[in-house]
């Protein structure tokens, strides 16, 4: 572990108290220079780091910024590889990346802000600094590529419960991978694979995750200000929420992660869905259906009845949804 890291530890694990640079250094085995060094780096990436002559120097908790350390004493565990990277293009191409240098199962990428985030269908996924959750996971799931769905619809309700949990607000899931607040977007979730084409098995898959957990300073970009919002309306008093609503989505998923296959997930996926009895649009490539849903099937595809009354049940990679106004 980089000094950086080890000092930056330290703090976390002694809040708001001053600790000697002499007494770090000797924890440490390196020199004070290498300490003040180290607290200098921090402050750079934005960490609220006071120094007083004959204190030393010390961390505000409420910061607010994330790190390896204030997600991982909320999940309680530390066999997630969390990596914490202040500005990437996109988390699920820096997970990609790791996943095909041999990263191992549960290998966490997140970022502070996304240059090239990215939502379904190659949309941009908005990702300012400071203000949101951006993360992917590298998975090595044992079910066929068919049934990749599975793990969407997972995520969609650990974070979904995540976000309840932290915040208080009820979290709905529009079929199959958006959060919502009050009607509102606040989350996008993106599987993506690679398979193997002789077993149809996943060599690995990349469970993408963009949560807005507080609105942008100047607010949301005009194309989306209508129908995105974020999990909390302010920040102060809600500076660690990131950090737990992270910590969250990775406990509650790999609950449902390890018996995927088993689908304990599904009736709570079916009582978020905000859209069943719903008048629904069904976009496909060359033409847009009136049509009804109806249900969520046991394997998460989306049971629709169309004016004619046929039924059909989609599967994610058929379709777009938007829910008449």
């Amino acid at each position: 572990m980089e000094i950086k890291q080890s000092v930056l530890e330290i703090f976390e694990n002694n809040p708001n108290t001053y600790l000697s640079g002499e007494s770090m250094a000797k924890k440490l085995y390196v020199s004070r220079n290498a300490i003040w060094k180290a607290v200098n780096e921090l402050k750079k990436d934005g960490y609220d780091i006071s120094a007083v002559t004959n204190k030393g120097y010390c961390m505000n908790s409420n910061s607010g910024i994330l790190s390896r350390q204030s997600i991982e004493k909320y999940a309680g565990r530390t066999d997630y590889d969390i990596n914490v990277y202040k500005t990437l293009d996109s988390t699920n191409d820096t997970a990609k990346e790791a996943a095909e240098k041999g990263a191992k199962e549960w290998t966490v990428i997140i970022a502070e802000e996304q240059k090239a985030g990215k939502g379904r269908l190659g949309r941009h996924f908005c990702s300012p600094s400071g203000t949101g959750l951006y993360m992917s996971i590298v998975l090595k799931p044992t079910l066929p590529a068919a049934k990749a769905v599975f793990i969407t619809a997972a995520a969609a309700v650990a974070t979904a419960e995540a976000i309840e949990s932290v915040s208080g607000r009820k979290a709905q899931i529009k079929w199959v991978n958006d959060i919502y607040c009050d009607m509102k977007k606040i989350c996008g979730i993106l599987t993506q694979g690679v398979v193997n084409m002789e077993t149809g098995f996943f060599d690995y898959a990349i469970l993408g995750i963009g949560v807005n957990v507080f609105r942008p300073e100047g607010g949301f970009p005009k194309e989306i200000e209508d129908i995105a919002d974020a999990v909390f309306y302010e920040k102060a008093g809600n500076e660690d929420a990131r950090s737990r609503i992270a910590a969250e989505i990775l406990n509650r998923f790999a609950e449902y992660y390890q018996h995927i296959e088993e689908k304990t997930f599904v009736d709570e996926y079916r009582r978020r869905s905000f859209i069943i009895g719903h008048d629904i649009n069904v976009i496909k490539p060359n033409k847009t259906m009136p049509a009804v849903a109806k249900n969520i099937s046991d394997d998460c595809g989306l049971v629709v009845e169309y004016e004619d009354k046929s039924t059909e049940t989609l599967s994610s990679g058929e379709v777009s949804i938007k829910i008449k106004r």
